[in-house]
């Protein structure tokens, strides 16, 4: 009966979250800047996109100009000028984008890489929200040398740059100002049919000056993506219709290797498969794939781990992209009921489909079925994976989500007892969320449940969650709970903890300084506290921080905290396979974190930081960390992180040290022309390992890739993996 009490009461924190948030979206209705307009006319003149703009066009076309100011400070208009244009014919969206600087002002640029780094190039982006929803939409741009910005826009301003789209542009450098022109085919986006105006915005980041701007003016405390902010794109006849509009995307790839780890062979092989992309209309896109492969997806990037719970690494497979928010951003970072990554862990992917975009302005679809491959290896069955996601905006920006995630073992009942006792006949997600996010992006928040199922009652749970913050100029806050029963399970979601009642939270001011050399500075407060069902704590990290933020975007920060743990389970406090702590033992701890970022436009760029303080057992733990790197602008970029952990820990631990080093050379020989290297050391998995890849874009979003891939396995587990590979890659498009 206690049991029913706890869980009573832990339910009414959504329903009180609920009239929170219902509450705050009354007071918010209307588009912040409705004012801003930009006419786009159509146009029957040839274009050469050379950066030149010498068009006709180009003299009649309506320009958007006197920027504003974002950073360093909000209040006045930008000192750098910047001037758009826009046409369209029926076809293309063109855009022209003059950028002029203060004589003597150098352009800062890391390299030609396709989609940089935002922070360490002075570029130039564009918004576009076609659906004028302010959640949605998609981004393109350049920076000063020419190298390609695309992604696409979820969430009311987050950009996923694994998204590649077929687009054209050109960069034209001179002594007093830069100038980008670029062709958007109307293909290579999505809108809805028949309607006139569209949300926009541009952006301009100038590291001569340290001035980042935007046509409509936008609080420094947000991003300029934020589309809550956007103006207003006016067509003078809605977009031409997309009519058949399908591309077809083959591969073909060959790759030697040969493996000395013990009981792990690998086979030559030749490869051929690809991608249909299939315009259903113009705002709702088919995709289908075939024997797909990611051989050229970017390795991760390792980390240190001394964390008792699994790691999150983000989608890079450009065939999980598009609209991708609708299917990965349900629920929180920990309780995620999808994670496509658990889709083609080690077992071949035979094909798949998904169906995504938007039914009509307000309603928007994610339908995706994979299927997989049996593994006779290990006994893995061929697996189906299938989620249907639906998202309904409500008021000005929010919307009801709904998602249903279905994992099914096929053949299930010709498997042996032991391998039915390994795999699960089926497991299933069901939930429903609102998303919270005012008209002026200062408040935003989200209440959800799920329900899982499984072959019996063991896999029958619930986890929910509710979480409402504030973000103005000078304050920020954040109040956050979850709630994941013992037994609630996501096989297919990323969800590294079950059994636990969590509360958090964030308390932040800024001084903003009339100061030549300090932006802002101020304290933070930051805590999570986890509770067993019963309430009784089990965790908790106190944090009590200051940061102060430099006109030349450098940035210092000191934390202080405190943290206690009671072990769940044995726990190695190395994570290097030595002996484990007992389950149930308690530890706690002082500490504290420093932290430096160097400004972004010197040619030798750095970032340290420290962890320095007591540890599990009365340990004490010291952490050193360097993030370097040198531009030879704007063709290469050499890199290095480091990492080094020392743990003094008393017997049968000792002490226990070890390094993380990873070095990065990044050549781009032209924006079209890329070769970048990553080696890698572990020490603490005794790993080192080596990628190399080669790419060569030779026509729009079609690529030659070479891919070189080298792990060795270090004492006590030697061995060595390596693979070559070339894939030829072209987009047919109608």
């Amino acid at each position: 009966m206690a049991h029913k009490l706890t869980m009573t009461n832990k339910l009414l924190a959504p329903n009180l979250f609920v009239v929170l948030f219902f509450g705050a979206q009354s007071l918010f209705a209307q588009k912040k800047n409705a004012n801003f307009n930009i006419h786009i006319n159509k146009t029957t003149e040839t274009f050469i996109i050379d950066g030149k703009g010498d068009e006709e066009t180009w003299k009649t076309a309506e320009p958007a100009q006197d920027f504003y100011m974002v950073l360093p400070m909000d209040d006045r208009k930008a000192t750098q000028p910047s001037e758009i244009k826009m046409a369209y014919d029926d076809k293309h969206i063109y855009l022209l984008a003059t950028f002029f600087k203060t004589p003597g002002n150098t352009y800062v640029v890391e390299s030609l890489r396709r989609d940089f780094s935002f922070g360490g190039n002075d570029n130039f982006l564009l918004f576009m929200d076609p659906f004028n929803n302010l959640t949605t939409g998609f981004s393109f741009g350049a920076n000063a040398y020419g190298a390609q910005w695309d992604g696409t826009m979820s969430n009311g301003g987050s950009i996923d740059l694994n998204w590649d789209s077929k687009w054209v542009s050109e960069v034209q450098v001179l002594e007093d100002k830069w100038v980008v022109e670029m062709a958007i085919p109307f293909k290579s986006i999505r809108y809805e049919k028949g309607v006139k105006e569209w949300g926009i915005n541009f952006s301009r980041l100038d590291l001569s000056t340290n001035e980042k701007s935007s046509w409509t003016p936008i609080p420094r405390q947000f991003p300029t993506a934020s589309l809550a902010y956007t103006g207003n794109l006016i067509w003078d006849n809605p977009p031409p219709n997309q009519g058949l509009n399908y591309s077809i995307i083959p591969y073909v790839l060959g790759t030697v290797g040969n493996s000395t780890i013990e009981d792990l062979q690998y086979d030559n092989e030749v490869k051929v498969g690809g991608d249909v992309k299939l315009g259903l209309s113009s705002s709702l896109n088919l995709d289908l794939t075939l024997n797909p492969d990611f051989s050229q997806v970017e390795v991760d990037r390792q980390v240190a781990n001394l964390t008792r719970f699994e790691l999150f690494f983000p989608e890079r497979r450009q065939f999980f992209l598009e609209n991708a928010d609708l299917f990965a951003s349900f629920g929180y970072g920990s309780i995620r009921p999808f994670f496509s990554r658990r889709i083609g862990l080690g077992v071949p992917i035979i094909a798949g489909a998904r169906v995504s975009g938007n039914l009509n302005r307000n309603l928007r679809l994610g339908l995706m079925d994979m299927q997989t491959d049996k593994l006779d290896e290990t006994g893995l069955p061929s697996q189906n994976f299938a989620v249907l996601s639906l998202q309904q905006k409500v008021f000005s920006r929010s919307n009801i989500g709904f998602m249903f995630v279905n994992k099914e073992s096929l053949n299930y009942n010709s498997l042996s007892d032991s391998l039915q006792t390994e795999y699960t006949k089926f497991n299933r997600n069901l939930g429903l969320e609102y998303n919270l996010a005012s008209a002026d992006n200062k408040y935003n928040g989200k209440v959800f449940m799920l329900k899982s199922f499984g072959p019996d009652s063991s896999y029958n749970g619930i986890a929910q969650g509710a979480h409402l913050a504030y973000n103005s100029r000078k304050w920020n806050w954040r109040i956050q709970e979850e709630y994941i029963s013992d037994d609630f399970t996501s096989e297919v979601g990323f969800v590294p903890r079950t059994n636990y009642i969590k509360f958090s939270g964030s308390l932040g001011y800024q001084f903003l300084p009339a100061s030549k050399k300090i932006v802002s500075h101020g304290p933070k407060y930051t805590g999570f506290y986890f509770f067993d069902p019963n309430m009784n704590s089990t965790d908790y990290v106190s944090i009590v921080g200051y940061e102060v933020n430099f006109l030349d975007r450098s940035s210092v920060s000191l934390d202080v905290f405190n943290e206690y743990v009671q072990l769940l389970a044995p726990f190695d406090p190395t994570n290097t396979g030595q002996e484990e702590l007992e389950a149930g033992s308690q530890h706690h701890w002082n500490g504290v974190f420093m932290q430096y970022r160097s400004r972004p436009k010197s040619l030798f760029t750095y970032e340290m930081s420290s962890r320095l303080g007591r540890y599990f057992s009365g340990g004490y733990r010291t952490n050193l960390n360097a993030q370097l790197g040198y531009r030879f602008q704007p063709y290469a970029r050499i890199g290095a992180t480091l990492s080094y952990n020392n743990l003094d820990l008393p017997e049968p631990w000792y002490t226990t040290d070890f390094w993380l080093v990873g070095t990065e050379a990044d050549i781009t020989f032209t924006n079209k022309l890329f070769w970048n290297t990553l080696f890698q050391y572990n020490e603490q998995n005794n790993n080192f390992g080596i990628n190399s890849r080669l790419q060569w874009r030779y026509a729009p979003a079609s690529d030659l890739f070479l891919v070189f891939n080298n792990n060795e396995q270090l004492s006590p587990l030697e061995g060595n993996l390596w693979s070559l590979t070339l894939k030829f890659t072209y987009w047919f498009n109608k």
